[in-house]
């Protein structure tokens, strides 16, 4: 095979596709055995993914299958909720050869329901828990609730991650995966937003971040796996992948740029970044960010501005989506 932007990518860090769409796992997956080691996915992913035209037998397969066991009298709001989670995970099996809810993210509890429900669901369908990784923000109550599912045996991931802060506490909830956003979720929908770096690796704002935390983790010997996400060009996919993460999860449509790139030199692997003089000795490091539903991480996101806007506004984006979701459902179910 050819050398690639994607293949060499895959020689360096362990690469996941963010995408729902099978075509797109087929399409860069030799013949011989699976290229991505995991599939990620959001309320906008599959919103997407629901309104299309070659999804309708596969809602259609959902909706049927919650009609058949429908109490008499159940609201909408439920309805549309039980297809949305089997939906997904309909769709999540179609991806899944070829693989190696933000409305709950402030209730704990909600959370821990939605979450066992939706492994429920994915092993009805054949898929082991031990292949389901539930994404859950980085909110205070949310690392709570994925100390508890991990302490039943649910993998989380704690996703609309934008500091260290949260990247500890997600470590001491043992989450299996912290996924970063590089960019802001609302730059995938309004571009003009998005501010390109000649150097992402070095220049953009993310990047010390992301490397803070893939070196703290390090430090503490985190089993905690960095994941980046949100990812708009090529170019910053070699910015991520100069950080050292260990999995980096890639759309479709940047899966295919990659595979039309030919492959850099090492040299741009090479981020130069240190660790940030702030956590070189830190009590950072060894306070407990889940005592009391999270307190100190909902008071350090408090003061953290930046973070939490770009933490809320993704959320409010996602619920939004799920939201237009639900009605499109309800809509085509009558």
């Amino acid at each position: 095979m050819s050398s690639t932007l994607l293949t060499q990518t895959s020689q360096i860090v362990v690469v996941d596709i963010d995408c729902m769409d099978p075509e797109v796992a087929q399409r860069h997956t030799p013949s011989t055995k699976p290229f991505f080691s995991d599939m990620t996915s959001n309320q906008a992913i599959v919103s997407g993914e629901a309104t299309r035209p070659e999804r309708a037998a596969l809602l259609r397969e959902a909706i049927e299958e919650v009609n058949s066991k429908r109490s008499p009298g159940s609201d909408p709001e439920t309805f549309a909720q039980d297809v949305l989670d089997i939906f997904t995970v309909l769709l999540a099996k179609q991806v899944y050869p070829y693989l190696h809810l933000t409305s709950c993210a402030f209730d704990i509890q909600k959370t821990l329901v939605h979450a066992r429900k939706l492994v429920k669901i994915f092993e009805e369908k054949g898929i082991p828990r031990s292949r389901v990784c539930i994404k859950i923000p980085t909110t205070a109550e949310g690392m709570v609730a994925c100390a508890e599912l991990q302490r039943e045996g649910i993998q989380t991931l704690a996703t609309c991650l934008f500091s260290v802060p949260q990247a500890l506490a997600a470590h001491q909830a043992k989450c299996l995966y912290v996924a970063p956003y590089f960019n802001e979720l609302r730059v995938h929908f309004e571009p003009t937003i998005w501010r390109e770096y000649a150097v992402p690796g070095k220049e953009h704002p993310m990047s010390q971040v992301i490397f803070d935390v893939k070196r703290i983790y390090e430090r503490i010997g985190s089993n905690t796996k960095v994941m980046p996400a949100s990812i708009v060009t090529p170019r910053e996919v070699i910015g991520l992948v100069s950080l050292k993460p260990d999995h980096i999860t890639i759309s479709g449509a940047i899966l295919d740029k990659l595979s039309a790139l030919p492959a850099v030199t090492p040299e741009e692997f090479d981020s130069g970044l240190n660790l940030s003089k702030e956590f070189e000795d830190s009590n950072l490091l060894s306070v407990d960010y889940l005592v009391s539903d999270g307190a100190l991480l909902k008071d350090l996101l408090a003061k953290d501005v930046e973070s939490t806007r770009k933490l809320d506004d993704a959320l409010k984006l996602f619920g939004e989506f799920e939201e237009k979701t639900k009605v499109y459902i309800n809509d085509i179910a009558t």
